[in-house]
């Protein structure tokens, strides 16, 4: 009876420490996710391409990029991108208030779950 109850136990224990399945991620982010844009003029826009290759068999689609506030705006194209092709997610911040900034966008692919986080982040002068 000990060794069925020590058997479960470990069997329990080790369901808790068995790390979750991977995201599931169809692209691989060319350059960094996090941006830091440096100084930035107070008033303007400034623009930032953020390029990624499809790494599945198939070709994928952006469902849709949302925006973390209205400081951020973005553009991409509404065609699919070919298994080992680049495609972009261009993001323009609008640089109104003064101080230090990080900001973010969500990109989804069809058929694919979760979002991908890209930051942009720097200090408007």
């Amino acid at each position: 009876m000990l060794l069925v109850l020590n058997l479960f136990l470990a069997l329990s224990l080790n369901s808790f420490s068995t790390p979750p399945d991977a995201p599931d991620t169809p692209v691989e982010w060319i350059g960094d996710t996090t941006v830091d844009m440096g100084d930035l003029k107070k008033g303007q826009d400034h623009d930032y391409v953020f390029q990624f290759r499809n790494i599945t068999d198939a070709p994928i689609l952006v469902e849709n990029v949302r925006a973390g506030c209205g400081c951020t705006a973005t553009k991409w194209e509404n065609i699919p991108v070919a298994p080992g092709e680049l495609g972009s997610i261009n993001v323009s911040y609008d640089a109104m208030n003064v101080g230090y900034f990080r900001k973010y966008v969500k990109v989804y692919f069809h058929d694919h779950k979760g979002g991908h986080k890209l930051w942009l982040e720097g200090f408007v002068e």
